[in-house]
């Protein structure tokens, strides 16, 4: 399930820009709708999927001083664990991941070589929140510790950055 909705709002998103003139004459609705897609994207994979599917968490913090601070955790599997993810939904997760900016930014080239500026904007915010989920997960996939225990009986991810 995790793994369709990680796909799920990508894909529709990328339809939607593709085909909207098609079913609509109207920008605003289609821009809106696309961005609603994205966010949804956005949320779910930041929130839920990457969780799920391949035990990383990315977010913003704020300390007791104010101050903001990234953080970039990742969960080592645990033998206690429910949660059993396999090789091909992580693999979905990251096919996914890589290949959706990728594609938005082929749409950014078009629109601007196209002249279709009105669309820019929505193509350059899909860029962005595509590339920041990116970000994030490449972040806490590199920027792990090795070797870094799984608590026995703890559910929450180890911090790593």
């Amino acid at each position: 399930m995790a793994a369709f909705f990680h796909l799920f709002f990508r894909i529709s998103a990328i339809v939607t820009y593709l085909f909207c003139d098609w079913f609509s004459t109207s920008f605003v609705g289609c821009f809106l709708t696309i961005i609603v897609l994205l966010s949804c994207d956005f949320w779910s994979v930041k929130n839920v999927t990457g969780r799920l599917l391949v035990s990383l968490r990315w977010g913003n913090q704020i300390d007791e001083d104010g101050r903001s601070q990234w953080v970039f955790e990742a969960k080592k599997p645990s033998p206690h664990s429910r949660i059993s993810t396999t090789e091909v939904e992580a693999r979905i997760f990251w096919l996914g991941l890589v290949l959706c900016p990728l594609i938005w930014t082929l749409f950014f080239f078009t629109t601007l070589f196209s002249l279709k500026l009105k669309w820019l904007a929505l193509v350059i915010a899909g860029i962005a929140l595509q590339a920041a989920n990116l970000y994030g997960f490449v972040r806490c996939k590199v920027g792990g510790q090795p070797g870094i225990p799984a608590p026995a009986a703890a559910s929450s991810p180890q911090r790593v950055g």
